[in-house]
């Protein structure tokens, strides 16, 4: 058992990545009844799939037995929306989640109360300088966000994270690329000591996501995600469709300008998501009859069908037992091609 499946009381060092809109109840059971852990993303639960948190995780705990986690966005857009969060952690503290996710800030809060509750905080991270911020506010393990990606992308390889955040003591998580199971078990061959999947998981019949964003998923390869700041004014991995083409992956000029204030950066990303989320939760959910952004990764290369989530999972444990010879791509980003586990289409 690596240090992943000890923090999170796992089989299957896996974690199902929140997912705004995507992660369901079904969805986040499937994957931790299977062995891996789902993750609830609070926002999706309660605002789309329209549970209260408290009702929407008494639903999963009617659905499986075994543990889940929680994403917790730490970033300080506004006093209402940290006061939710701060609500709803507690939330599921008192449900006995005991594995939590941050990402876009300083997680110094969530850590204290996690940790006083007998539980452990795991960290988004793109780069050096922000695993290091973190460790010193106390996190437990790091999730590694490479270029590959689906959401908001790093700018590394998975070969060049590990190389960068390897010596730091804690838990790595690979986060991005992983579309099979060949894939996952390359990240882990590579050191990694867990590997989160996001784009995988939506096209599952656990997961709500309309089918034409699942067939989607399933129709593209990894040159057709590209880059938008149109979403939340920082670069975030989508499909490319006529929608996207048509309003471009730059944020306008005045946007730009308002991204780069040290006062006004905070205010555009509020502005930015309150705009996105209606958008990609129409899109997502009710298909490409509206303005079509779908959210993906690099690990579309993966994703062959729509198949169960269970199933996902199974086939990813069996793989460690079989792990098959794995050499690290080269470090040269000019040179780096996408990786793919999948087979060829």
């Amino acid at each position: 058992m690596n240090r992943l499946c000890r923090d999170a009381r796992v089989e299957v060092p896996l974690l199902c990545g929140a997912m705004y809109p995507c992660s369901n109840p079904e969805l986040v059971a499937a994957v931790s009844e299977a062995g891996g852990l789902g993750i609830v993303q609070p926002i999706s639960l309660v605002y789309v799939h329209g549970h209260e948190l408290r009702a929407g995780l008494r639903l999963i705990r009617t659905l499986t037995s075994r543990p889940i986690g929680l994403n917790v966005i730490v970033e300080k857009s506004a006093r209402a929306y940290e006061e939710r969060m701060r609500r709803w952690l507690d939330v599921a503290l008192d449900e006995g989640v005991r594995f939590v996710v941050t990402a876009l800030g300083n997680p110094r809060w969530v850590v204290e109360r996690v940790h006083a509750a007998g539980g452990v905080v795991y960290h988004d991270v793109t780069e050096r300088k922000w695993a290091e911020k973190a460790l010193a506010e106390g996190v437990d393990g790091l999730i590694c966000v490479n270029r590959r990606a689906g959401g908001h992308a790093g700018r590394l390889s998975a070969a060049e994270l590990l190389e960068a955040l390897g010596d730091l003591g804690v838990p790595l998580v690979a986060a991005g690329g992983a579309g099979d199971e060949r894939e996952f078990a390359r990240l882990l061959a590579l050191g990694y000591e867990g590997v989160q999947m996001g784009t995988r998981f939506i096209a599952t019949p656990e997961c709500r996501a309309h089918e034409e964003y699942k067939r989607a998923i399933v129709a593209a390869h990894a040159e057709d995600v590209v880059l938008t700041e149109r979403l939340s004014g920082v670069p975030c991995a989508v499909i490319r469709t006529p929608y996207v083409e048509r309003i471009g992956t730059k944020a306008g000029p005045i946007g730009r300008r308002l991204l780069k204030g040290r006062r006004t950066k905070h205010w555009m990303r509020t502005f930015y998501a309150l705009r996105s989320l209606a958008q990609l939760k129409r899109a997502s959910l009710e298909g490409a009859s509206y303005r079509d952004i779908w959210q993906a990764g690099q690990s579309v290369d993966g994703v062959a069908a729509i198949e169960p989530a269970g199933e996902i999972v199974r086939r990813c444990a069996a793989a460690l037992e079989r792990p098959e010879p794995v050499r690290a791509p080269p470090l040269d980003p000019a040179t780096l091609a996408p990786v793919s586990g999948a087979a060829p289409r």
